[in-house]
């Protein structure tokens, strides 16, 4: 006979290292920039920000997403001084970038992991707000 309580033998909870990897942190980065750089509203902005060549930018937003979501430590940058140099950015633009990136999360991970990396977006999204604009952004419509 088994002595074992039913929650003993409960599945284990699952963390966010168990769904993501470097793979999905990298086309997820990768298709959220495709998707920017097509925006009428943000294409400007970050084709201003980021003039010639991307790949730089890109491994960059590899490494913070990795240390966001599998705390690797890879990035070093300091993203609020970055954003406060941004003098074209406005707080509607937040949620233009919010909106996108949701749409890119939701297209290419599963979608508890699509809710996680939105979740961790969106708290973003309000720190640097509250950085720029001494203001968090209102909600998006999913």
């Amino acid at each position: 006979m088994n002595s074992l309580t039913p929650t003993q033998i409960a599945a284990p909870q699952t963390t966010t290292s168990d769904f993501v990897d470097e793979a999905v942190i990298e086309t997820l980065v990768r298709d959220f920039y495709e998707r920017v750089r097509a925006d009428q509203e943000l294409g400007p902005i970050f084709a201003e920000a980021i003039p010639g060549d991307w790949e730089p930018h890109l491994q960059n937003m590899m490494a913070f997403w990795s240390s966001v979501m599998l705390k690797s430590g890879r990035f070093k940058g300091r993203p609020m001084q970055k954003h406060q140099a941004l003098t074209a950015v406005s707080p509607q633009h937040f949620q233009r970038w919010l909106a996108i990136f949701r749409d890119s999360a939701l297209a290419v991970c599963p979608p508890e992991l699509g809710a996680q990396f939105i979740g961790r977006a969106e708290r973003i999204a309000e720190s640097l707000m509250r950085g720029m604009f001494d203001t968090p952004p209102a909600p998006c419509a999913a």
